[in-house]
């Protein structure tokens, strides 16, 4: 449906957007996910029509759109703040643009009916924006988006405003909308839970490049670089040599006492350094010691309680720390503190990335 071919973006000498190929699929829910000033943004105003590209070309549904303005497009833009007009009542709203188009008035009527419907906003019509909460304002913004049928619906950023529990029940609702609407949705965000939760694809944007584009999970699994490994969820990263390399098999020592064997088919000379990657809630933690290989003991240095879950910060005796994720069970079993010596173990070390040094950046080893 879309299609970005070796798009460059800059404004003066800034490139805010470099050689990015990215093709989004009819009827997706892709998600631009990274930090703030990633060039995420800039990606969607030149799909949108609102920017256009230094070199480089667009393409929407096999056309090449890269000059045509965006009212032109078959593309509508949800904003961030909304921009709705504030003197129009709902209704008013959002038949704008089908009266831009010169729909006649039965169609202009039917198809708002059904809109309204569609997002929740009945015996709202005759309301203006003021009197609106945030979330009917976003339900409102969007149904002015969805009723001119557009082939790619473009959000940037909709549901910052809003409270969490709200932000919540929005995440879920757009993602029902856009199955049973079948419009490609391309998302911005930089909420890393937001992401995960909604899309069918992520594509994670750094310094105006995409470093990884795959499925939800794939990404939170199998990063691919470091910055992707980081910036998706919570990851331990953590330098280490090679002790042994043996068929299938590799020993990493990351300080004195802690060492970890992975399964890993690409041999390196001991010596070599790499990191390893570690999610907080991979470490299984335990007051006795277990049996078996990657185990190691810790003293708890600081403890987070985040309602379900209890974020702890660990230190080895080598000096090496480590964040653990574990989950909050019941008052009879007893909770670990700060100061407390635990055991640490990997009960599946083969689910833990390994990186080395590639152009100086952290680039995911094929197991």
């Amino acid at each position: 449906m879309v299609e970005l071919r070796s798009v460059t973006k800059r404004f003066g000498e800034f490139a805010a957007v470099s050689e990015v190929d990215l093709t989004i699929r009819a009827g997706e829910f892709l998600t631009l996910l990274g930090p703030s000033g990633c060039g995420k943004t800039t990606l969607l105003r030149m799909i949108s029509g609102f920017e256009t590209p230094t070199e480089g070309t667009i393409w929407l549904d096999g056309e090449d759109v890269t000059h045509v303005p965006p009212y032109h497009r078959n593309v509508n833009q949800v904003f961030q703040s909304y921009a709705l007009f504030p003197h129009l009542t709902v209704e008013q709203n959002i038949s704008f643009g089908l009266k831009m188009q010169k729909r006649p008035a039965a169609e202009i009527a039917d198809r708002v009916r059904q809109v309204i419907e569609l997002v929740a906003l009945g015996d709202l019509e005759r309301r203006k924006p003021s009197q609106l909460s945030g979330g009917q304002r976003q339900r409102v913004a969007l149904a002015r988006a969805i009723v001119c049928q557009p082939k790619v619906l473009l959000l940037d950023e909709p549901l910052c405003a809003l409270d969490a529990k709200l932000r919540c029940a929005m995440q879920t609702e757009l993602k029902r909308l856009q199955k049973k609407l079948g419009i490609t949705f391309v998302f911005v965000t930089h909420d890393q839970q937001e992401a995960l939760a909604m899309s069918d694809r992520i594509a994670v944007v750094n310094h105006g490049r995409i470093e990884q584009l795959g499925a939800a999970s794939e990404i939170y699994h199998t990063p691919r670089t470091a910055f992707v490994a980081n910036f998706i969820g919570q990851a331990n990263i953590l330098r280490g040599a090679v002790v042994a390399s043996e068929p299938g098999v590799l020993c990493l020592r990351l300080t004195p006492g802690v060492e970890i064997r992975l399964p890993h088919h690409s041999p390196h000379a001991p010596g070599t350094e790499l990191w390893i990657s570690i999610r907080p809630e991979r470490l299984h933690l335990q007051r006795a010691q277990p049996a078996g290989e990657n185990a190691f003991e810790a003293e708890v240095l600081d403890e987070t309680f985040k309602g379900a879950l209890e974020e702890l910060s660990l230190r080895t005796p080598g000096g090496l720390e480590l964040t653990a994720i574990v989950t909050n069970k019941s008052a009879a079993q007893e909770p670990f503190r700060k100061g407390d010596r635990v055991w640490c173990s990997l009960p599946d070390p083969g689910s833990s990335p390994l990186f080395k040094m590639v152009n100086e950046q952290l680039v995911a080893l094929e197991t």
